[in-house]
């Protein structure tokens, strides 16, 4: 199987380039951080190589009640926009509120989009968000609004794009930090970077 693994900036993936440099069908682009700079990337992997799956590895955040701790591993069973809506009076508004699905057919989709790989046994809801949150109060209105667990910046426009392209998609992090108020002294980025390749490398190993 022809496999993309995307990685949203080069310390995510430096060791699957070690491990993978001589695997046949497995190829590893650096997408940028963001939704845009990931999914013009896999979008262009997908048009130039046609992959037949397409993987996320990386890091990200973790919610107050998602019982998640720095250097534990989790694999999206959903992505979720997180921000992407309307602010009203009232509230937030999610596409679905509005009306507006991001995927009219298969579909339609709203905020919320399909993973059909999970390479851990950690399953939780992803939510991927335009600007990292930075408060306790907003993390914990996110994560009552979404019902997600794990917080990044590219993960729902990768499954975007692979859901447009009928690609099965998976998604594994490892969690750097509590999404609270921030405070980078207590990041752990490199080794749960490490973690989540490991456990990639892994799942690949036994697949």
């Amino acid at each position: 199987m022809s496999v993309l693994i995307c990685t949203a900036t080069e310390f995510e993936g430096r060791l699957l380039r070690e491990r993978l440099a001589t695997s046949e069908g497995t190829r590893l682009v650096v997408t940028g951080v963001g939704p845009v700079n990931a999914a013009h990337a896999v979008t262009v992997e997908i048009l130039r190589r046609a992959p037949e799956a397409i993987l996320v590895c990386g890091v990200g955040g973790a919610y107050p009640g998602s019982r998640l701790e720095v250097g534990d591993v989790a694999c999206a069973d959903v992505e979720c926009y997180g921000d992407l809506g309307a602010v009203a009076p009232s509230g937030f508004l999610d596409m679905k509120a509005l009306g507006l699905p991001v995927v009219a057919s298969p579909g339609p989709l709203y905020n919320d989009l399909p993973v059909q790989i999970c390479p851990v046994d950690r399953r939780v809801k992803f939510v991927t968000v335009s600007s990292c949150t930075g408060t306790e109060a907003a993390a914990r209105a996110l994560e009552a609004r979404t019902g997600g667990a794990v917080e990044n910046m590219e993960g729902a426009a990768v499954a975007h794009v692979a859901c447009l392209h009928g690609i099965p998609v998976g998604e594994v992090r490892g969690i750097s930090n509590r999404v609270t108020d921030r405070d980078t002294s207590g990041w752990r980025l490199k080794e749960a970077a490490l973690a989540a390749q490991e456990a990639l490398l892994a799942w690949m190993t036994r697949r």
